[in-house]
């Protein structure tokens, strides 16, 4: 069973960036697809980006396409989400999270972690 804990959350203005990491311990990281999600001050969670076990694959939100990226270091058991051009609108807590295939509805997801806070001021 994969315990996910994420990193890098903090305080940034508009324009700014911010490298969110999702580090994994307690089981085979090659196995995971790894999946961020975010859910905003009253809004549900939402799907952000996810990478295949391999990192062949990423897919991404239409609303971060461009702005995130999404990789993985499979030695390192580690997944990172590159976020540029930050908005208001991304103001949430980011979670990670892990299952066989890279999923878009949260109640899908086998395993999370707690979450990291972004904050973006205007």
């Amino acid at each position: 069973q994969v315990q996910l804990v994420e990193s890098g959350g903090g305080l940034v203005q508009t324009g700014g960036s911010l490298r969110l990491s999702c580090a994994a311990s307690g089981g085979t990281f090659s196995t995971y697809s790894i999946i961020w999600f975010r859910q905003g001050p009253g809004k549900e969670r939402r799907f952000v980006a996810g990478i295949s076990k391999s990192g062949a694959r990423t897919y991404y939100a239409d609303s971060v396409k461009g702005r995130f990226t999404i990789s993985r270091d499979n030695a390192e058991n580690t997944v990172y989400l590159q976020m540029n051009s930050l908005e208001p609108e991304d103001t949430a807590v980011y979670y990670c999270a892990g299952d066989v295939l890279v999923v878009t509805m949260p109640s899908a997801v086998d395993y999370w972690g707690k979450g990291t806070l972004v904050t973006v001021s205007s």
